[in-house]
């Protein structure tokens, strides 16, 4: 037997790539370091620039084959002032292994759950001017107060919580007197996610008092109404004997956006009197009962007064209840759209007492309208977007999201937006197959979503041989999608094939392991691919899975980066076994709640030792745990 043989055995075994008796690597076999040793350093320069971020520690771990590829390692990481890791939960050796080879960041985001003080540390200083820190509750609260006196050139500061925070040392966070120290910071981003408001709200206040005046985005999660109307009164009763926050910062903000337990008349007009240059707003409210003191047409007038507002965006939460805002109606919409027509994105989410004319007003008044998105209108219909093509406007993102009435009609009208990238139609159950021949001619359409919708196999076949070339395609819960109308989307000549990046199959009772099979040979560019609620999926689907893009026949397919099986029932713990490498090469996040994958433990100990990087999640997350994310999730 060959030694490399032995060592290809060993890698797939498992076991230590190092050769103990001879002190060499397998990677420096299979490499061939005398062939990279005659490779010029520019050109290796010059492939390493255009791989992806996750190579980082690739390159990092096989710098060693050759002197040529470790200078060309060196030279490249020290030359970058940028870092994002974002995609991946590192471990602080791994990462310390990475950050030691950069010579000086300026802009970093990082995913923190692994990460411990000494591995964030090891980069802070005055250099940092954009640090985003996301799944940061495992840092202890003193290394993140002192960020603003350690950092003082930051322009950009992003810190993300979970809703599992230690309330009994939470007042260590200080971080108004670290803000202080900030002289130059535009930009403020503190999320508590999954957090309610009543619990965590009390985290913020300090920073609504204490922020620097040149602070122009502020976004906070949650925030009190209570507390941010007495903020932001301060701008204009001065005389209350103590100024608590300088008068002179609300001259300076223009994007505001905030999480809060509910929008109220008195908070909409204290922003348009406080902030006179405000271009961005963005409010959503989760209230825990109905709200006794709600928004209402007088509310929205009060925004007229926003000379500078180009995007707006007033959502009411269904979090807890389904609830709506009641005293809201076409009046008030009719105000907003003469007052504020230079408005280019608009999201109104919850306005039960809105109808078409209120819709339509704002359709015809704002002429620079490029995102147009309604959630929960029951009283939309297709009347709202009856020739809307002849309206002098270029629309570039439509989200009808949960609209019941609106049908096939409405679309074919909206199709007619010829510069359309984004169109959503989550929930509206009314839209079926006679549209998508309007829809598949859109030539610059990138995402479609068409949850809940009744389109059917032939739908399926319109849009494979369609000209939209759609990356990113939802058909999450068309239980009239069938293996078959996989096969159509697949197996025709249109642009489909090719483009398709991301996909989403839940909540489908006619996909099994066939149609799973369609999308490992027909989608060659696909890296998401969602499958949770298939309850006629098996192990041969994973099988077929974890082989994407390792096949010789396939070379120019994608691996899957993230897959989601939540409760696929059909599936055994012997699937476990296909977790491991060699196959799926490339797996960032997997997410197997309420299947038979979690009965095995030890396995999966096992799987997470071997690909620290890959995120495995028990629980019911969608993709990627972006709806919160816990210690308990990824097997710690």
């Amino acid at each position: 037997m060959s030694t490399l043989t032995r060592w290809r055995r060993r890698a797939k075994a498992g076991h230590s790539v190092m050769d103990h008796k001879k002190g060499t690597t397998a990677s420096a076999i299979v490499g061939g370091y005398s062939l990279l040793e005659r490779i010029p350093e520019s050109i290796l320069n010059e492939i390493f620039s255009r791989l992806e971020p996750e190579t980082l520690t690739t390159l990092c771990s096989v710098a060693c084959v050759s002197r040529t590829l470790n200078s060309s390692v060196n030279k490249l990481l020290s030359s970058f002032s940028s870092v994002d890791l974002s995609a991946f939960s590192v471990d602080s050796q791994t990462f310390d292994g990475i950050i030691r080879r950069f010579r000086k960041i300026e802009k970093i985001t990082l995913d923190c759950l692994r990460l411990n003080d000494s591995s964030i540390r090891s980069f802070l200083g005055p250099d940092v001017e954009e640090l985003i820190l996301l799944k940061c509750s495992s840092l202890s609260y003193r290394l993140l107060s002192s960020i603003g006196r350690t950092c003082p050139n930051l322009r950009v500061l992003t810190l993300e919580f979970s809703g599992f925070i230690d309330k009994s040392a939470v007042f260590d966070l200080k971080l108004e007197d670290s803000l202080g120290s900030c002289r130059f910071l535009e930009s403020l981003r503190i999320k508590v996610r999954g957090g309610e408001i009543n619990e965590y709200g009390f985290m913020l206040l300090g920073i609504y008092h204490l922020l620097p005046q040149t602070v122009k985005i502020l976004k906070l999660q949650p925030a009190s109404v209570l507390d941010t109307v007495i903020y932001l009164r301060t701008f204009n009763y001065t005389n209350l004997g103590i100024l608590i926050a300088p008068a002179s910062f609300g001259q300076t903000l223009t994007h505001l956006s905030l999480v809060l337990d509910c929008i109220t008349d008195v908070l909409l007009r204290s922003i348009a009197h406080s902030l006179p240059l405000l271009a961005e707003l963005d409010l959503k409210d989760r209230p825990t009962s109905e709200p006794s003191d709600d928004l209402s047409d007088v509310g929205i007038q009060s925004l007229v007064g926003c000379h500078h507002l180009t995007s707006l965006s007033l959502v009411r939460s269904r979090q807890h209840f389904a609830t709506s805002f009641k005293r809201t109606t076409d009046m008030g919409m009719f105000l907003l759209s003469e007052g504020c027509k230079g408005l280019e994105s608009i999201r109104l989410g919850g306005f039960s007492k809105v109808s078409d004319a209120g819709f339509t007003s704002i359709l015809n008044s704002c002429f620079n309208l490029k995102k147009f998105e309604i959630q929960y209108a029951s009283l939309l219909t297709d009347l709202a977007f009856q020739d809307i093509s002849k309206a002098p406007r270029s629309l570039t993102d439509i989200k009808l999201v949960s609209c019941s009435y609106i049908t096939s009609e409405a679309v074919r009208e909206l199709a007619s937006c010829s510069d359309l990238e984004i169109l959503n139609l989550l929930g509206c159950r009314s839209v079926a197959d006679s549209c998508l021949t309007n829809v598949s001619r859109l030539k610059f359409l990138t995402t479609l979503n068409l949850g809940g919708a009744d389109v059917t196999d032939n739908g399926m076949s319109v849009l494979g041989n369609g000209n939209a070339p759609i990356s990113t395609l939802s058909l999450r819960g068309c239980k009239r999608v069938t293996d078959k109308g996989i096969a159509f989307l697949f197996r025709n000549e249109g642009k489909i094939r090719k483009s398709l990046s991301s996909l989403d199959l839940g909540h489908m009772p006619g996909i099994t392991d066939d149609g799973i099979r369609t999308v490992v040979d027909g989608s060659l560019g696909l890296v998401d691919l969602c499958i949770r609620n298939c309850f006629h999926v098996t192990d041969a689907s994973v099988e077929a899975l974890g082989l994407k893009g390792r096949r010789f026949e396939s070379e120019k397919s994608k691996v899957l980066r993230r897959i989601d099986v939540y409760n696929c029932s059909g599936l055994s713990i012997e699937s476990l076994r296909l977790l491991k490498k060699p196959l799926f090469c490339g797996l960032q996040w997997i997410g197997i709640g309420r299947t038979r994958l979690i009965c095995g433990d030890v396995g999966l100990d096992e799987i997470q030792k071997e690909r620290k990087w890959v995120t495995i999640c028990r629980d019911g997350c969608e993709m990627g745990c972006h709806d919160g994310w816990q210690y308990h999730k990824f097997g710690l």
